[in-house]
């Protein structure tokens, strides 16, 4: 029975994100801001709001541990999962945007930091300040980026047939469906950890990561298929730098979060992470979008797979 509350509470989340994604657009559309800020913005921070959503109940429930494997976890799937799926289908990947000279620094730095952060044993209330601020510089950055950028559509029958009333609604609705979804996700997930014997770490790297990762896959491959490489790839750098920064940061100013850097599952699962990132830089600086290079990432996934089932029960 807990399996399916969880699998009907992902559904929720990502059915809310959706909605909260959509009805942001529509709102940006009708103020007039540039499609690049839309697609920048709403969509790599959108696709990051079932995380978000998942942490910060999950710290609001004392289940720290659950709040930041949710992050790391999400973070190696939408590497060494949704970008090797990418690579893998897609024919072709040409980027028109140079994401080494321009994006690494944003895929890198938030995790050194986090390491860093860590090392006390905890992310406290002003490690959360300093993610939520290297987030804003994120935005001031994208903001820049579209500077001089002409806005060459803009939607005008969505904007013309647009209605606060509407979008409010919906957009409450979204909420409610995320936070439910959040609620039930979180304790359905302890109640399965509790049910294996394994720790809500464990479940948190996995399963909750796992559910919370859909919403970066289906709507990254679905940019790839239709040629959109530069969203694509955009998303998970946008998503992962939001896991650390706003996720993260956002559960630190509820609660003091602990992670314990000599625990051998935690090691495995950062290093992980970082190792994910320095091939996901790798294959940038080298404009490695090709099927070899998905295939490497998911043996990266198997062997993070592996090793996290093998030494679950430790």
């Amino acid at each position: 029975m807990d399996f399916v509350i969880f699998i009907l509470a992902i559904a929720s989340l990502i059915w809310g994100a959706d909605f909260i994604i959509n009805q942001s657009e529509r709102i940006a559309i009708k103020l007039n801001i540039p499609e690049f800020i839309i697609g920048a913005t709403l969509i790599a921070l959108g696709t990051s709001f079932p995380e978000m959503a998942a942490s910060v109940m999950a710290t609001i429930n004392g289940k720290t541990d659950m709040a930041i494997s949710n992050v790391i976890g999400s973070n190696i799937l939408n590497i060494s999962l949704v970008l090797a799926v990418i690579f893998i289908i897609t024919n072709s990947i040409k980027p028109d945007r140079d994401f080494f000279a321009k994006d690494t620094t944003w895929a890198l730095v938030p995790v050194m930091l986090f390491i860093l952060m860590g090392i006390d044993g905890k992310i406290d209330y002003f490690d959360g300040v300093l993610l939520l601020i290297l987030m804003v510089a994120y935005i001031l950055f994208l903001i820049k980026e579209a500077n001089g950028i002409v806005v060459e559509h803009i939607d005008d029958i969505l904007k013309n047939e647009f209605s606060w009333i509407k979008t409010i609604a919906m957009l409450s609705v979204g909420f409610v469906l995320v936070i439910g979804g959040a609620h039930f996700t979180v304790e359905s997930a302890s109640a399965i950890a509790r049910s294996f014997g394994v720790s809500e770490w464990v479940i948190g790297i996995i399963l909750l990561s796992f559910g919370t990762s859909m919403p970066e896959l289906v709507i990254s491959v679905s940019a790839a298929l239709k040629g959109k490489a530069d969203m694509a790839i955009g998303n998970i750098i946008g998503s992962n730098l939001s896991n650390i920064t706003m996720v993260i940061g956002t559960s630190a100013l509820i609660k003091n979060l602990p992670i314990d850097l000599t625990n051998q599952m935690v090691i495995f699962n950062v290093a992980t992470m970082t190792v994910a990132t320095i091939m996901l830089i790798y294959i940038t600086a080298n404009k490695l979008y090709s099927r070899p290079a998905g295939i490497s990432l998911l043996i990266l996934l198997a062997i993070f797979l592996k090793w996290t089932i093998e030494n679950m029960f430790i």
